[in-house]
């Protein structure tokens, strides 16, 4: 008989304090110490970067502060409304936009500038490349614009061995190297496997390991290669 998860798993928020820098200090430095309110920031790179765990590492750092947030996205349901109660609004997935939310999003960005609240937005191309509404690209790329570097192999790894260490799970080298080899690098891709992974292996009352992994793709869905 298989176990069933209990969802009452470890702290699973992004911080700074959990994101590997790799080549990003200055960018990673500017949003710890970005004054509040000051101009937008924009965060742009590949998928799996890290963006969204910065902005989510952002958000964080203000709510300890007793801040109310507000975060939109290319998924978030229309119409959007702002609270005149946020410091920050966040717009994620800023190049995956449709016309209706880029709509939505120069409004925040209205509503922001005349109630004093913070602006940040990423998304995987530089404003300048950024096929939105002009309106919405000059204000995407009118304050601090940050390239976010993904991580080389060594970066990944270690990525990858906190988060086994924070979930209280041993990755062996053997497994490290299946992973970095039979799987795209892409850090959200294998951070996602790795929760499938835990929670699996939780279920099925074993430890995480090569042959455990392969058990659980041929059962389910496969990752991507």
């Amino acid at each position: 008989m298989k176990q069933l998860p209990l969802p009452i798993g470890v702290e699973t928020e992004p911080g700074f304090d959990t994101f590997v820098v790799g080549d990003n200090l200055a960018a990673v430095d500017a949003l710890r110490r970005l004054p509040i309110p000051s101009a937008p920031v924009y965060l742009w790179g590949p998928p799996g970067a890290g963006k969204s765990h910065l902005l989510a590492a952002l958000a964080r750092q203000l709510r300890a502060e007793g801040a109310r947030v507000g975060w939109f996205d290319a998924r978030t349901p229309l119409p959007w409304h702002y609270d005149e109660g946020w410091w920050l609004v966040v717009i994620d997935d800023a190049d995956r936009l449709d016309a209706d939310r880029q709509h939505a999003a120069f409004a925040l960005f209205v509503e922001a500038a005349t109630h004093g609240a913070q602006m940040a937005a990423a998304g995987r191309l530089p404003p300048v490349d950024l096929g939105v509404r002009d309106d919405l690209r000059t204000r995407l790329g009118w304050g601090q614009v940050h390239a976010i570097h993904p991580l080389g192999e060594p970066g990944t790894r270690a990525a990858l061995r906190r988060e086994g260490d924070r979930r209280g799970i041993f990755l062996s080298d053997e497994l490290m190297d299946h992973l970095m080899t039979r799987f795209s690098r892409d850090l959200g891709s294998l951070m996602s496997l790795l929760d499938r992974l835990d929670r699996y292996a939780l279920a099925e009352g074993r430890p995480v390991t090569v042959p455990l992994l392969k058990k659980m793709l041929a059962e389910g869905e496969p990752a991507s290669p």
